[in-house]
């Protein structure tokens, strides 16, 4: 371990984040398994994937956001909730630019199937950003001497995120293959995904290091992107056909995300 310890912040990141890629793209093997998609199993991972991106968008980023606002002697909720608000808008004008990019195509249905699928491979990719910046932050937190941080806590903070990425790569991998994706197509878009964590958790050293004054407002644009993702795409999609299903996954990805923020974080 004493070999981990001496890593330049940045390389310790990368290695934590690396095994986070590692585990969303195990997600996405499950499209291998599965002949045909089964949609109770379908909308219970995304209903648990919308979960985890509630959960996480108040103890992961946005709670961090007001409690480093107030550090940093700014007004508490103001960079929060401004943050918060053009993170959502991003999402939204996000949807408005592939509406146009596709309006032109003459078979709807195909160009409203590619929209989807599209869509559905930007918000897990957009989620996934601000969680490796979360990794990066932990590790730069140490490198800084920010109170309170520690090399267990970092390490911890991304297996949590590790153990969350499973159903994401899969929540990718298997709505593609519902659209007509080859299974191999299907799994390199699903493990694809997850390969902005190493890359947002250098960022996120970097930032930490030294431009941490913004980072309340970074934190809390990751929280509102999170959440529109999920009210958008993932929930309307999972309740589509089983409900409950869908509800029994958004509880259980809520609370697994909460304990391991609050046990681990």
């Amino acid at each position: 371990m004493n070999w981990f310890e001496n890593l330049n912040p940045a390389i310790q990141a990368l290695l934590a984040t690396i095994f986070t890629w590692g585990i969303t793209a195990l997600g996405s093997l499950t499209v291998c398994f599965f002949k045909e998609v089964n949609r109770k199993v379908l909308n219970t991972i995304l209903g648990f994937s919308a979960g985890v991106m509630v959960a996480a968008s108040f103890w992961s980023l946005l709670a961090p956001a007001i409690e480093l606002s107030e550090e940093l002697g700014y007004i508490a909720w103001l960079l929060p909730a401004l943050g918060f608000t053009i993170g959502g808008l991003f999402v939204l004008l996000s949807d408005k630019f592939l509406d146009k990019v596709l309006k032109g195509r003459t078979n709807l249905r195909s160009a409203a199937s590619l929209k989807k699928s599209i869509l559905l491979i930007s918000a897990i990719t957009i989620h996934n950003i601000p969680e490796g910046m979360a990794i990066g932050v932990a590790f730069g937190g140490i490198a800084s001497g920010t109170p309170g941080m520690s090399l267990v806590a970092a390490l911890m903070l991304a297996v949590g995120i590790g153990i969350q990425n499973f159903p994401e790569g899969a929540a990718v991998s298997l709505p593609l293959r519902s659209e007509g994706f080859s299974r191999f197509k299907s799994f390199m878009y699903g493990q694809a995904s997850g390969l902005v964590e190493p890359i947002a958790a250098v960022i996120g050293v970097v930032l930490v290091l030294t431009v941490r004054s913004v980072l309340p407002f970074l934190l809390a644009f990751a929280a509102g992107a999170m959440i529109a993702v999920a009210a958008r795409e993932l929930l309307p999609e999972s309740i589509q056909e089983n409900k409950n299903l869908a509800t029994v996954g958004l509880i259980a990805g809520f609370v697994l995300m909460m304990v391991l923020d609050v046990a681990l974080g």
